[in-house]
Order: C-alpha cells, then sequence, then structure tokens
C-alpha cells in the first residue's frame, strides 16, 4: 500500500451483535489492521446494514473509513475484511466568475428541479425555477382537504406542488446507482434538515414529515442565491425558432423569454407531454409497471424478518424487498416498500384512483405497505403512439375510480379472498390506512387479465421468502400506476433534446427513478449548462 496524504483506509464487513457497544469498533480496528490503537488517528462509520439472515444472531455490518499516522505501516490485515486504500470524494459545485445574461428557466420543483435549480444558483446563474402547483403549506392543506371531502385540485396534490410526488412518500434515499454525487445530495439534504443518519444508514429515509422542512429550507437556499422560484406557474406552450427554445407560455397567457430550458415535470404531467409532443419534442414510450399496494400489520412483519428479538432498539421497522420470477407469467416484484407506513390517494386527474406509500421520519403506524408491481412493456399498449402509455395508466385508474364508487374510494381486497377470487365482505384484523376510504370489492376488473394472473401466481411464493406475507386477512389495495414515467424525452450526450435549449430530465423524463437518482439526473443535466457557459 502506498501512503498519499489525504487518504483513507476503507474497512468493510465488520460486524458487531446488536447488545455490543460501538464503542469497540476502534479495538477491532486495531485487530483488523493489525495496528496499535495508538496509530489510529480516528474512524467514522460510512454505512451500517442490518444482517437478519440468523434470526437468533441478528447482527448490525458496518463500513468504516479510518485514519492512520502511517498507511505504510500496514503490512498485513484480517483478510476476512475488505480493505482498501479509499480517498474521498469531495463534489466541486463550479463558479462562473463572468456575468452571464442568460435566462435559465427550470420547470418542477421535485428532487430533480431542485438540485439542479441549486448547483444553477451555487455557479451564479440565477435560474428561475416554475412550479405548476402550490407551496408546501399550501399544498398540504389541499391534500387533506381531499382525503377529508373527495375535492381534488388538480394542480395541488399528491403528485404536483413543491417537493413533487416525492414529498408524500418515505422520503427514502436508497438507490441501487452506483454514482459518487450522491454523497453530495445527503450532504446538501443534512444541511437543509435531514436527519444526519441518512449519511450511513443502510436503509436511509427522512420521512414526509421532516423532507417538508429540508424542501422550503432548500428553496431558501436557491432564493439566497440569486434564484427566483414561483408557484401556481403551470407550463402550456412553447415558442420555437428555426429549432431553438425562445420563450415559454405559463397559464396559458404569461410570455417568459428563455434561453435554456431544464424539463423536470415528475412522471404525471401528463398536459406537459401532450404539449411537448406536440411541439415536436422527441418522445419513446418507454415500459413502466403497474400493480396493487399490500398491508400487512407492522408487527408481524418485524416478527418475520427479526423474530424473537423483533423488537430490540436497534432494530427499528423491518423493510423487504422481494422479487418473483414466474414460468408461464411476468415476474412480480415489490416496490416502495413503507415500514410503518400509509397508503395514500395519489389521484391527480379528476376520475381515477391511484395508490402510493408513504411513511413519516418514526415509521411508527400500525401497518406496514408495499407496491406488488408487474412489468408492462410498450407492445401492451393500444397503439405505436409515443403517449400510448398514459392511455393505458388512465384506463386503469378510470376502472379503479368506478369499482370504488366513483368518490375516489379505493378498491381493495383481502389476500386471501383475492387468491381464491371472490369478493371480500368486511375487514379484519388488518384495518387498511388509504384516506379518503376503502371499498371491498373484487379488484379482478381494475387490472389486466395478465397482471392479476401474475399476481395470484406469485403471492403464494412470496410467502415462502416472508412468512406470513399471504395472510389471508392482509389488504389489497389498488390500483398503482405512477412506479415510473411512461415515456422518455429524448436527449443526446449533453443533455440536449431535438429542439436546442431544452433539457429533458429526472424522473418524469424518464432518466431516474426515486429522489436520489433524480436528484443526481437534475446536477447532470445543470452541469451541462454550466460546461456549456464556462466556454
Amino acid at each position: 500500500m502506498n501512503s498519499e496524504k489525504n487518504k483513507l483506509i476503507r474497512i468493510e464487513e465488520v460486524a458487531l451483535g446488536l447488545d455490543d457497544n460501538e464503542e469497540i469498533l476502534k479495538a477491532m480496528i486495531s485487530q483488523i489492521l493489525n495496528l496499535p490503537e495508538s496509530d489510529i488517528i480516528d474512524y467514522s462509520i460510512v454505512k451500517k446494514n442490518i444482517d437478519s439472515r440468523q434470526k437468533r444472531n441478528i447482527l448490525l455490518i458496518y463500513s468504516l473509513d479510518v485514519k492512520v499516522k502511517d498507511i505504510k505501516a500496514i503490512k498485513k490485515f484480517d483478510s476476512r475484511h475488505r480493505v482498501r486504500i479509499h480517498e474521498p470524494f469531495v463534489y466541486q459545485a463550479k463558479k462562473i466568475t463572468q456575468k452571464i445574461n442568460k435566462k435559465i428557466v427550470v420547470v418542477g420543483s421535485g428532487p430533480c428541479g431542485l438540485f439542479a435549480a441549486l448547483l444553477l444558483a451555487k455557479a451564479g446563474l440565477k435560474p428561475l425555477l416554475i412550479e405548476r402547483g402550490k407551496d408546501i403549506d399550501s399544498r398540504v392543506k389541499d391534500v387533506n382537504k381531499f382525503f377529508q371531502t373527495g375535492d381534488l385540485n388538480p394542480q395541488s396534490n399528491i403528485q404536483f406542488g413543491e417537493g413533487g410526488a416525492g414529498t408524500f412518500s418515505d422520503g427514502k434515499l436508497y438507490t441501487l446507482i452506483n454514482d459518487p454525487r450522491s454523497k453530495y445530495i445527503f450532504t446538501e439534504l443534512i444541511r437543509a434538515g435531514a436527519p444526519e443518519e441518512i449519511a450511513w444508514s443502510g436503509t436511509p429515509h427522512i420521512g414526509t414529515d421532516k423532507l417538508r422542512r429540508v424542501i422550503k429550507n432548500i428553496r431558501q437556499e436557491i432564493i439566497r442565491l440569486g434564484g427566483k422560484i414561483k408557484f401556481e406557474a403551470c407550463l402550456t406552450d412553447l415558442e420555437i425558432e428555426q429549432g431553438k427554445i425562445k420563450a415559454i407560455i405559463v397559464n396559458n397567457k404569461t410570455k417568459i423569454p428563455v434561453d435554456d430550458l431544464i424539463l423536470a415535470t415528475g412522471h404525471s404531467a401528463r398536459d406537459t407531454y401532450q404539449m411537448l409532443y406536440d411541439r415536436k419534442l422527441k418522445i419513446q414510450a418507454k415500459a413502466f409497471a403497474i400493480g396493487l399496494r399490500i398491508e400487512h400489520q407492522a408487527e408481524m412483519i418485524n416478527k418475520a424478518q427479526y423474530g424473537a428479538g423483533y423488537n430490540h432498539p436497534k432494530l427499528g421497522p423491518a423493510k423487504y424487498k422481494l422479487v418473483q420470477h414466474l414460468d408461464k407469467q411476468r415476474s412480480v416484484y415489490t416496490f416502495c416498500m413503507c415500514p410503518g407506513g400509509y397508503v395514500m390517494a395519489a389521484a391527480s386527474e379528476a376520475g381515477g384512483v391511484v395508490v402510493n406509500g408513504m411513511s413519516e421520519y418514526a415509521q411508527n403506524g400500525e401497518n406496514s405497505n408495499s407496491a406488488l408491481l408487474v412489468p408492462i412493456m410498450p407492445s401492451d399498449f393500444s397503439s405505436n403512439h409515443p403517449l400510448a402509455g398514459i392511455e393505458f395508466q388512465r384506463k386503469w385508474e378510470r376502472k379503479a375510480y368506478l369499482a370504488g364508487g366513483s368518490d375516489y374510494s379505493a378498491p381493495a381486497q383481502l389476500v386471501g379472498d383475492f387468491l381464491q377470487a371472490r369478493v371480500s365482505q368486511k375487514i379484519k384484523n388488518v384495518k387498511p390506512s388509504y384516506w379518503p376510504r376503502i371499498k371491498l370489492t373484487s379488484l379482478d376488473s381494475c387490472l389486466p387479465d395478465y397482471v392479476i394472473a401474475s399476481l395470484r401466481a406469485a403471492l403464494p411464493l412470496m410467502n415462502n421468502k416472508i412468512k406470513g406475507f399471504v395472510h389471508p386477512e392482509a389488504v389489497l389495495t389498488g390500483v398503482e400506476t405512477r412506479s415510473s414515467a411512461p415515456v422518455r424525452l429524448a436527449r443526446d450526450k449533453k443533455c440536449e433534446s431535438n429542439i436546442s435549449g431544452i433539457y429533458p430530465a429526472g424522473e418524469g423524463a424518464g432518466y431516474a427513478g426515486g429522489i436520489v437518482s433524480s436528484a443526481i439526473d437534475g446536477l447532470t443535466v445543470a452541469e451541462a449548462l454550466i460546461a456549456k457557459y464556462l466556454k
């Protein structure tokens, strides 16, 4: 090993028992590296996961970064652990020092739009961020009104408004992408008020209650840096000259000149997709997934995952992630699992029912829920039109609306009855968390036959992985159709669309899924713009 300034030693697979104190980590590092403790200057926890494969001996598994006096003093180490030299990643936000009189507009205030606007503001480009929905406090009032009365505001709901769809979610931050910029995203979130443990938790989450404050603080930082934000400002048209964006129209009346436009609309801006298609922006149909939400009592899931010690204070609510491949049907997988959470009414259009999951920071609700999804391909759509996936989603959302009684009640069925293809008569031990209410019925009319068949085939097999997963009294609620965007807005290697000056980004453009990957894509597009102006 070569010694270089500022480099650390990364040690992985360090295990502690639930009753062990983290104070012993330094002694363990000393043994692993074969160094005296006095040679260890400092260490930090990089990641901490729960290993519950052996329920009688649940372990906490750590990854550690260690600073030592002299890396060359490490001659050998315990081969049971992965040990390597590690250089911490430090994200450098570039600053444009010369005066640039360019008008940059970011559409959408979800994680993609917020982080794109934040980085542009840090660079000195003073972006304008427009959001079709309301600020977070006004949005919460509209959502609560919908839950209580069924009065849906199509512009201010679970999908639209400050923070995007993720505002009413678990605030999950775990992602499958391996991008070092995720550390920068976490740092900014913590600076804005997110819990510090997201930096090292193996399953980091903020919770919808804390996420709202974080989003407001990021908004205030963008404004402090010279950016502007306009709420209730919906992008309704584009003015294009000779293949380049020249202006946008907001709310069908206000014209705003634009040099560069970042489209971070989110996955439910169906009217915006239609307008972009009409203006000849290149759009492609994309695969996504649809299905149902399954709810169990949280205590049952905790016991199934952790065993007799399920209530140990170091464990917290149990999580799961399942995939079931089938021989004769499509695969089924869980998605957006919300421990101690709630099933939410996530409609954004009149006459449609959509469900999603949400948890608060404490994750202490009575139930745990997850989506059960089946892949949908463009070949399943009724035509080859680029927007055919939207009509596919809309079809099943409307069927769910009718099945629920046409008042935004969600159709629901007990798992035991669903497997036997019979209508449920009454709720039993698992009390549905969906607001405003559920209606017990058959879910067969709410999804395509092949989706229903796949779910019926997969559920008993999933029970082999989590005992009690198909408890007959567990509740299925439909329908979940907004797992990801049904389209992709084409862009080149510089993130630009076929219309010069337009930069599609994030989940709504088909390049991300979830808070972290969307935020990173926002950085990617903002970096492309900054690089253009640095030339």
